[in-house]
This record gives structure tokens, C-alpha cells and sequence, in this order.
């Protein structure tokens, strides 16, 4: 079996996206099996799971108190709204449907913020959060106007942005940045940005390639090692293949400073064509999307196969 009839042997939430990313079907062909993400499979499964206080697991960014999860489990739990919404984004649902739009209205009108009870979509203090709050919220048609211009205030100097600097730190942060980037290219898409707003991604974006998206500007030295081993859910964890795929949606020409982070992704193409899952982030899920590490992973084999078309289609490389 060849790798692309694989991936269509999956899930609509990804087959959905090798049909518009990789196979260029028509669009008719990708809308309809789009709407099968909000009735089918993994999709319908996280709609499902929404409680009646219009939350996943009770809370925002962590479950309720209420809610039955063990405080001894490894990592982060992401069962909450926010990696849950993370997730339906990822999956492409479609905003529109009715069912995912009464599911985005109850997160509105019910969810608040651990921080200080904030709403959902007015977002809270940390630019990790932030960033993804902006994603979701232009996804699912909200407005986070707000939201963006404190991104734009909270830039610091060397170009990125760190959730750590409201206590002092003067230095970004590759995880924050990531964060923060995709939620601007996702509002300058929507609304087409603003001058403040589009400088601001280009010099976050200037942040990472003058890293090569892993190394230190100082010595060259890679920053984390764990960056160069692919993940799949992302959660709010920075690796290359996740700063890759989001210079390929910005749609801009590769610049010659990816070539580094270009490469190790070719390297880990395996001999039937496939990329592994290598990093999950530990934490109790709702359900399995994988089959665990060094398995052969959809996602991350969708995702590194759709950087190359760009990387590759660009000056015929």
C-alpha cells in the first residue's frame, strides 16, 4: 500500500486535509468529507464529550476540581476546553456547522479562566495561551481583537514573546512564539491584519530563522534536543516539523534558513515513506489518536509530506 491511500485509510479529520493538501482533489470532494468531521470519528467524539456547563472536563485550561483525574498522572492533563478546542481546530472541523457552532456558543457564554475567571475568548495573562486563544477564536468566529493587541504590546525585544515576562524575563521563548505567531497569521488571514500587526509577525518569524528554528543565535548550539523529535498533538510544546508547517502556511518563499531544519525532516522519512510519531506529550487524553511512539504516525507523515510540497515547489527544489 502506498502512503497516501494509508492516510486515506484514515479518520476524516485527516483524510479531509490529504485530499485538499496533498491530493488536490476538487472542492466538493474535500468539503464533503470535511463535514464529516463534526459526525464521524474523532471529531464527533470530542463534541460529544462537552458537559453541560458548556466545558470540557470543567474547566478552561485544566479540569475542574469536580472532575476525576489523578494528580499522580505524568504531565499536563489536556481532556480541558482549551487543548480540547486545540484539537477540533487541528481536526479542520468546520466552524460553520451548526453543531460545533451551538459547541463554541456554550464555551462563550460558560467558560472562564483559572487565572481570574476572564472569558474564554478575551483570553488571560500568559502569550502561550494567548496565541492559541486567538487561533481558536478567529476559527470558531470570535472576536479577539483584544486579545491581539496585548500580543502586540507584550513583544519583547529580541522579536519573540515569553510567558515567563511578566516575571522579568527579557529573552523569548520558541514555545510562546509558536504559539503567538499562529495566532496572527490566523487574524491577519481573517481580517487582514494591521500594520503594527503584520510587523509583528515578521519580526516573531525573524526570531526563529535567525535561530535556523532550533539553534542558539549565540553559539549555534541546539537550544533543546527534544525539538528535533516530532510530536503529535502539539499541545503548546515547540518542535521543528510544528515551526516548518507554520512557515508553510504563512505561504511565503522558503527562506534558506530552513534548509537545516529541511533536512533533518528528510532524514526521518523511513523506508516505506512514512514519518513515526516520536514525542508525545505525557497527560491523560480523552482517546488515543496514535499508536504510540516509534509508530508510524498519520499526522505526523500528513504533516511533514505537506512541508516538502512547499519547500520543494518553491524554486524547484
Amino acid at each position: 500500500m502506498n502512503v497516501l491511500d494509508w492516510l486515506l485509510e484514515a479518520d476524516p479529520a485527516i483524510c479531509w486535509q490529504v485530499l485538499r493538501d496533498l491530493v488536490d482533489a476538487s472542492e466538493e470532494e474535500v468539503a464533503a468529507e470535511r463535514a464529516r468531521v463534526a459526525t464521524e470519528g474523532w471529531g464527533a467524539r470530542l463534541l460529544a464529550l462537552q458537559g453541560e456547563d458548556g466545558q470540557w472536563a470543567g474547566g478552561a485550561c485544566f479540569p475542574g476540581r469536580s472532575f476525576p483525574w489523578r494528580d499522580e498522572d505524568p504531565g499536563q492533563p489536556w481532556i480541558s476546553t482549551l487543548p480540547t478546542l486545540q484539537l477540533l481546530h487541528e481536526f479542520g472541523v468546520d466552524p460553520d456547522c451548526e453543531k460545533v457552532r451551538q459547541a463554541v456558543e456554550r464555551v462563550r457564554e460558560n467558560c472562564r479562566w483559572e487565572h481570574a475567571g476572564q472569558p474564554f475568548f478575551r483570553g488571560e495573562v500568559e502569550p502561550c495561551i494567548n496565541g492559541r486563544t486567538v487561533t481558536l477564536g478567529v476559527y470558531f468566529h470570535q472576536k479577539v481583537e483584544g486579545v491581539v493587541a496585548r500580543l502586540l504590546d507584550e513583544q519583547l525585544e529580541d522579536g519573540g514573546w515569553n510567558c515567563e515576562a511578566e516575571n522579568g524575563s527579557v529573552r523569548s521563548s520558541f514555545d510562546t512564539t509558536i504559539n503567538v505567531l499562529e495566532g496572527l497569521l490566523a487574524h491577519e488571514r481573517a481580517t487582514g491584519g494591521s500594520v503594527e500587526s503584520l510587523a509583528a509577525r515578521r519580526r516573531g518569524e525573524e526570531y526563529l530563522l535567525e535561530r535556523r528554528l532550533f539553534r542558539r543565535k549565540s553559539t549555534g548550539e541546539i537550544v533543546n534536543p527534544a525539538w528535533l523529535q516530532f510530536s503529535f498533538p502539539i499541545r503548546w510544546h515547540y518542535d521543528v516539523l510544528r515551526a516548518l508547517d507554520y512557515f508553510r502556511a504563512a505561504g511565503a518563499p522558503p527562506d534558506s534558513r530552513v534548509d537545516e531544519a529541511i533536512h533533518l525532516l528528510r532524514s526521518k522519512q523511513q523506508a516505506d515513506g512514512r514519518w513515526l510519531l516520536e514525542n508525545t506529550h505525557p497527560g491523560q487524553v480523552h482517546f488515543a489518536l496514535e499508536e504510540g511512539d516509534q509508530r508510524p504516525s498519520r499526522w505526523n507523515t500528513l504533516r511533514a509530506l505537506r512541508v516538502l510540497r512547499w519547500y520543494e515547489g518553491a524554486a524547484g527544489r
